[in-house]
């Protein structure tokens, strides 16, 4: 078997972080000072997002899980101190509790006014907090092969970060609610597969040329070989509640990425499944997190989908090793014990019967293990 050089497979994690009134804990717009001094501190890491009451930050290129663990850590004290500082709380969470999105300021910007004169209340209401994982790979086209193969396991990933069980108020009776919002967005979903690179770039030239979209960056599928990078960019999942779950996922990510380059390696490949059938699974992820069944697609049977997770985990086994990433793909077996941010979320309103509850919980995790 070829010689694999796993250290082709870096991290780039990206985080959106929710902006909290400290008194009413509703959603606060910053008015960018949140950026302003944190490009004092950490540069072009952070950075200002359509609505007034978000963050955005992410890493550097991080070569392993533990150097990720480190980078988001630090980002996520570092927008803590200065929030504070201004009078600010943060919270990492897929939507906001009960907040409205009709109250919200937009940030001043030629690209999102752009966004908003085309998609209007869609772009308004898309008030939501995600997760985006980047791993490097050794070309584009292979980058386009495992994009293709990784999306069978989305749905399962997907259902670990499930946060947004509350959506105005209103417990919506989804785990996931926040993919529901996104759904209101063109080009967002379960991609479909393309053959080749050039497919996938002819595709994004044809939608530039017809002027559906000025830049690839305009994809917002749920996963997306980079416009600009070589990496596979994974963009489903809720933002978690704590670091160590973030990290846990881009390491099942970075693992899933790096079992199918092996394969590849032995001239074996994985099944590709139809985007309409991926879907199924990813409505019952966001519906039901963990404690679901999903799809099994070769037995075509529901199983559980807690049970699925665990076959993933044996899945992605052997390169874990090489990888450094073992001890923080043990966490999600702690993960499914205790129940995903979602799961989380409603034991405290179940407890209390108060969403200000719920974001002071919210906000409580957000430096939690760092």
């Amino acid at each position: 078997m070829a010689n694999i050089n796993f250290s082709q497979f870096t991290l780039g994690i990206e985080e959106e972080y929710m902006v909290l009134d400290p008194v009413n804990r509703e959603l606060k717009s910053h008015q960018q000072r949140i950026v302003t001094e944190g490009q004092k501190v950490i540069k072009d890491k952070v950075k200002a997002e359509m609505h007034q009451a978000v963050v955005e930050v992410g890493t550097d290129v991080c070569r392993n899980v533990d150097e990720a663990f480190k980078d988001v850590g630090n980002l996520r004290r570092t927008i803590s101190h200065i929030a504070g500082d201004l009078g600010f709380w943060v919270g990492a969470a897929g939507t906001h509790p009960f907040s409205h999105w009709e109250s919200q300021l937009i940030t001043d910007h030629a690209r999102y006014k752009e966004i908003l004169d085309v998609l209007q209340d869609a772009a308004r209401s898309n008030l939501i907090f995600g997760l985006h994982v980047h791993v490097g790979m050794e070309s584009r086209e292979m980058a386009n092969h495992i994009a293709n193969s990784t999306r069978y396991f989305l749905p399962h990933i997907y259902a670990l970060s499930t946060n947004s069980p509350f959506w105005e108020g209103r417990n919506t009776g989804y785990k996931s609610y926040r993919s529901k919002i996104f759904d209101k967005f063109p080009r967002t979903g379960i991609p479909e597969t393309f053959d080749t690179i050039e497919d996938y770039d002819n595709f994004i030239k044809l939608l530039v040329k017809t002027n559906c979209i000025d830049n690839a960056k305009k994809i917002w599928w749920d996963l997306r070989v980079h416009p600009f990078f070589n990496t596979v960019e994974f963009r489903i999942c809720d933002v978690p509640l704590t670091v160590q779950e973030t990290i846990s996922i881009a390491a099942l990510f970075q693992g899933v990425c790096a079992k199918i380059y092996k394969l590849r390696t032995q001239n074996l490949n994985f099944i590709q499944y139809s985007r309409a059938l991926i879907n199924e699974n990813k409505w019952r992820a966001s519906r039901y997190g963990i404690d679901g069944l999903l799809i099994d697609f070769g037995k075509e049977e529901e199983i559980n989908t807690r049970v699925l997770i665990y076959e993933l985990l044996d899945f992605v086994d052997d390169v874990l090793d090489e990888l450094g990433s073992r001890h923080a793909i043990n966490y999600i077996t702690k993960l499914m014990e205790e129940g995903t941010g979602a799961d989380r979320q409603l034991k405290v309103f179940q407890q209390t019967n108060s969403l200000v509850n719920v974001v002071d919980y919210i906000r409580s995790q957000f430096l939690a293990g760092i």
